[in-house]
């Protein structure tokens, strides 16, 4: 069966670079590996345009990338690319693709003078870690527009198998907040787990439609783990940011209230340290969720760099990540996974898709603790949204537990400062005082 072609909202966001900024950009695609920025780009391409062209410079010659050493001749360098490709170019009806652009830092420069040209429009694809490490001693070009592709998100997910209408419908459910009951809320969140176990990876999705098997798509994810370690290491040959990698669950498991590095990792020089860091949350792979000192608008003011949770990209990956000590993870697990019965806390699975959610939501992630009454616990505010002037706090439940007391200490603590208070758990929507009662499977709304 050929590569499947999966609906992504990006193209919309695509669409709008194109018609707006008429060929005065080029457009940088970003992302991790494997979210299937390639083959949006070139899908783009096929629909927008009367014709293109795709370099991929992960397997194209050493010929081509040489093109791009001296582009004194813009008339003789895109004659060559149309030759060499046999593709025929219309100026102005044209895009020429630059997919993996940092594996040619020369062709990135060239975008400046490509661009000032003027003849076709010109479509960048590439992990930012990646392309971060291949720009020394070029010339960043300033006439970039930059999206991020994230994994697929629920409603993208819905897509994917044919579905439609659920995710309108959950819109408008929210907007009304209106219940679903409690026989029509199992069944939306035993297919909200169905997501969370594949996840939003367009290889992993594919294999379940294919092979409606679970055991099949959590060998695809193992795939692209196992890619995003051997990244890890290409950019940290101590191993430590993949030893950090491959923790990422086990440090959500602790409920602590931040990534220990001291446990995974032989503590070095904090400059280093943050470095690594820093590469790891470029590479999209991960997601970092800053304690906000001082919880307010502009929380990113008071945000302590040294104080984070760390979240992988995707859920799906995360649930494999998280039973890799199994050569295979059997579909047993998964079914449990899926009908809510495998004993484990899976309190920081939730955690994550709802870290995964709101940042594909367009919301940067903080969080919140502080010392109890007592002194011997934390109370803690999982996440952090700010709405206009105020902000709304976020508690997340694994279970239809509907006990909230962070949330009402948070209150009792910032009462002026707070728009909306919700706690997220796996009920129907319900309103308690003013807390805002909310399956998790509406994170994308809040």
């Amino acid at each position: 069966m050929g590569e499947r072609i999966f609906k992504r909202k990006l193209y919309d966001k695509m669409l709008r670079w194109k018609q707006e900024r008429q060929g005065s950009t080029a457009l940088l695609i970003k992302g991790a590996r494997r979210v299937g920025k390639s083959t949006l780009a070139e899908e783009f391409a096929k629909h927008e345009y009367e014709s293109y062209l795709l370099i991929d410079f992960t397997e194209t010659s050493k010929e081509v990338r040489n093109l791009f050493d001296d582009i004194s001749n813009l008339d003789d360098l895109l004659f060559q690319l149309q030759f060499r490709f046999q593709k025929r170019l219309t100026p102005r009806k044209s895009v020429i693709i630059f997919d993996e652009v940092q594996n040619c830092p020369m062709a990135r420069q060239a975008i400046k003078k490509l661009v000032k040209d003027g003849r076709y429009d010109y479509i960048e694809t590439g992990s930012l870690i990646s392309i971060k490490k291949h720009t020394q001693g070029i010339r960043i070009p300033s006439e970039e527009t930059r999206l991020t592709l994230y994994p697929m998100d629920y409603e993208e997910f819905k897509w994917a198998l044919g579905d439609e209408v659920t995710i309108p419908m959950l819109r408008e459910a929210f907007d009304t907040r209106r219940h679903f009951g409690d026989a029509l809320t199992r069944k939306l969140q035993r297919d909200f787990r169905l997501y969370m176990l594949i996840g939003g990876m367009p290889q992993a999705v594919s294999a379940y439609l294919d092979a409606n098997n679970l055991s099949v798509v959590d060998d695809v994810k193992r795939e692209i783990i196992e890619l995003y370690a051997d990244d890890f290491r290409k950019i940290d040959p101590t191993g430590k940011a993949t030893r950090m990698f491959y923790a990422i669950p086990g440090q959500l498991g602790k409920n602590a209230s931040r990534y220990q590095i001291s446990s995974v990792i032989e503590q070095g020089r904090q400059e280093r340290l943050d470095e690594l860091v820093q590469d790891m949350e470029d590479s999209q792979v991960v997601l970092l969720s800053h304690h906000a000192n001082d919880p307010n608008v502009g929380m990113s003011l008071h945000a302590d760099s040294n104080r984070y949770k760390m979240f992988l990209n995707d859920t799906g990956l995360f649930v494999t990540l998280a039973f890799r000590d199994k050569d295979i993870t059997e579909n047993v697990i998964y079914q449990k996974l899926l009908t809510d019965k495998l004993s484990a806390d899976l309190g920081y699975v939730y955690e994550n898709v709802v870290a995964q959610m709101l940042k594909a939501a367009g919301n940067e992630l903080y969080y919140h603790t502080w010392p109890t009454e007592s002194g011997k616990h934390n109370y803690e505010i999982d996440f952090l949204l700010s709405r206009g002037s105020k902000i709304c706090p976020i508690e997340v439940k694994s279970s239809g537990y509907k006990s909230h007391a962070s949330l009402d200490a948070f209150f009792r603590k910032f009462p002026d400062r707070i728009s909306h208070r919700y706690l997220v758990y796996t009920k129907d929507m319900r309103k308690d005082a003013d807390i805002q009662m909310v399956p998790v499977f509406l994170t994308m709304f809040l």
